[in-house]
């Protein structure tokens, strides 16, 4: 009897868990949206960002400015750290929600002085097409120049938690203006939503909405 009931209560135990495990998608994870695969796009990085519509329209509206920019991110093999239309709009609102409370005119990205935005946006491209295997070879990531000004910034590969293991989720890429500075306090670090997408000739990772273009800058260079 007591058989009978223990194998009652297993077959009633594995239907339990049968139903949940089917009730659960992979949507319901936080870490099933992210997929650590290289994307293929077929076309330039300038074909990219003009293929996505209300993501890159800011960023390409500062890239208007620049033709040499432009030709670099369609000849030139780099690596793009693509800041979205968020990482601009916020830094565009505190800009001039602080000339507001001092009488100024708005400053926006059509009229804001273009050597500023210049030095500001080449931080966001590397020179060479390099995946995130290049991070990743090394456990405190490597500095690389920036174009046009030769400027060091700092890329670092990070594993995501997931499933209760340490370092098993998905790859994502902490993406820092070390300011010149070894000491890592005094940099400024913003973190990728999606990386290695291959272009033509770039790989391009793209941003999370959360930062504010220009590490925390645009204010201070713009405000003139």
């Amino acid at each position: 009897m007591k058989k009978k009931l223990y194998k009652c209560s297993l077959l009633v135990l594995l239907a339990v868990i049968g139903i949940y495990l089917s009730g659960c998608k992979k949507s319901d994870s936080p870490y099933y949206d992210y997929t650590n695969t290289v994307q293929t796009f077929k076309g330039t990085a300038m074909d990219y960002l003009k293929s996505k519509p209300n993501t890159f329209d800011s960023l390409l509206v500062v890239l208007d400015r620049f033709p040499f920019l432009k030709d670099s991110l369609t000849n030139q093999q780099v690596t793009l750290f693509a800041p979205v239309n968020e990482n601009f709009a916020a830094s565009v609102k505190y800009l001039n929600q602080y000339r507001k409370a001092e009488g100024r005119a708005p400053i926006y990205l059509r009229t804001g002085d273009p050597e500023q935005l210049l030095y500001m946006l080449t931080k966001y491209i590397i020179r060479g097409n390099k995946t995130a295997d290049t991070y990743a070879a090394t456990v405190d990531g490597i500095s690389l120049n920036a174009i046009g000004f030769n400027y060091p910034m700092h890329i670092k590969a990070v594993k995501a938690n997931a499933s209760g293991f340490v370092g098993g989720g998905a790859t994502t890429l902490e993406y820092s203006d070390m300011y010149g500075s070894t000491i890592q306090t005094n940099w400024v670090t913003t973190n990728t939503n999606a990386i290695n997408i291959k272009t033509n000739n770039a790989t391009i990772n793209i941003l999370t909405p959360l930062h504010n273009f220009g590490f925390d800058e645009f204010t201070y260079r713009l405000d003139q």
